[in-house]
């Protein structure tokens, strides 16, 4: 059997080593230290020097500090993006909270601002008004952040956005997860860059981001003794897995660069074959390209998503449908979704292909070698 070619890798970069040795020759093997520290500086001045950053245990730990920061409490509603990993909606229900699903648009895959808007209204409408919207920027491309902050911002409603897949991706120079008053990054081993498992919380208000940190580090109040006048969390990234990020933070404009590569070798090979799309940048718009995947017509197209997936996989390369909408989810299909039927056709016609930045030419050729029995140019 041919070696396996994943969907997405980690990829290192040569100094992860470094920080980590200094991580144990230091004795610093602990949550918290100078890699933590390090690495938080790191990405505050990868996202323009102005942004606070908390380094986490992982992105799921900051959507869940997120809405506890933002005073969602059981029996809140909380708007979530419905086209999205479960850990997008999974600490709503940590709070006790409703989620209330919002169907995608056609130009970027994520969420609707006209749907959000409608559902804001009909939810006032049934006497609750939402506490919180999270918008998700699905496989790296940037949702309408403009549109859903003009919306959030009517409705003075706080936005915490998902920018988990989307680090190094902007909007007219302005990085994903810097829109909302909080946004939450990821550093999953699957992700553009790796701390193993991490996630940080980040937002412009420093404030915010002190007590994210206070209560990630189990809320101790300021004592010689061990106090407490808050529910806190063991939600901090180790000094080791920082030390990792510290490393990755090195080449990750390389990593966008070599994403961003990969998608643009399945554009100029697929881009106009019969039955296939895929989703391009808005003007202004700069994804990082962390997952590369296109749409399948089966009716134009002589086949469906899954005669591709499993062609693939018989050749031992991984690639998958896209996620399953969370209002189709069975733990959340009792909860209210407004939608017109877009995240159900992503999910029924998209595929995510092998989008690693360590994948060579031969890899590309044994995926390309695949798709071509099924695609007519």
């Amino acid at each position: 059997m041919n070696p396996k070619i994943w969907l997405s890798s980690p990829h290192m970069g040569g100094n992860e080593q470094a920080f980590v040795k200094e991580a144990f020759d230091t004795n610093w093997v602990a949550p918290l230290g100078p890699n933590v520290n390090g690495f938080e500086q790191d990405l505050t001045l990868f996202h323009g020097g102005k942004t606070h950053v908390a380094a986490l245990s992982s992105g799921t730990a900051g959507l869940h500090l997120g809405l506890v920061l933002l005073g969602v409490v059981a029996g809140d509603e909380v708007i979530c993006q419905s086209m999205t990993f479960s850990a997008s909606a999974n600490p709503i229900a940590y709070v006790g909270a409703i989620p209330v699903f919002v169907d995608s648009e056609e130009d970027t895959w994520n969420m609707s601002p006209t749907l959000l808007e409608e559902a804001i209204k009909d939810r006032i409408a049934n006497g609750k008004k939402p506490k919180a919207i999270i918008p998700v920027h699905l496989y790296g491309m940037p949702a309408k952040m403009h549109e859903i902050m003009a919306v959030a911002n009517r409705y003075d409603i706080p936005v915490l956005e998902d920018a988990a897949e989307a680090l190094g991706s902007s909007i007219n120079g302005k990085m994903c997860g810097t829109f909302g008053r909080i946004g939450i990054l990821s550093f999953n081993g699957n992700k553009i860059i790796t701390t193993s498992g991490g996630g940080a919380l980040i937002s412009d208000d420093e404030s915010i981001v002190k007590e994210a940190r206070f209560l990630a580090t189990q809320a101790r109040d300021e004592a010689p003794h061990y106090q407490h006048s808050k529910i806190g969390y063991n939600y901090r990234i180790s000094n080791l897995c920082a030390g990792v990020g510290r490393g990755q933070m090195e080449v990750l404009a390389k990593r966008i660069e070599q994403r961003r590569a990969v998608y643009q070798q399945y554009v100029d090979r697929y881009s106009g074959a019969k039955g296939i799309s895929f989703v391009a940048e808005p003007a202004g718009y700069f994804s990082n390209r962390w997952l590369s995947a296109l749409m399948i017509d089966p009716a134009i197209a002589g086949f469906t998503r899954e005669d591709l997936r499993l062609g693939l996989e018989k050749d031992n390369i991984e690639s998958r449908p896209l996620w399953k909408p969370m209002h189709m989810q069975p733990i959340f299909s009792k909860y209210p979704y407004y939608g017109t039927g877009v995240s159900e056709r992503l999910f029924e016609n998209g595929l995510c292909l092998p989008s690693g930045s360590n994948l060579t030419q031969a890899d590309m050729n044994r995926v390309f070698a695949i798709m071509d029995m099924f695609i007519k140019k």
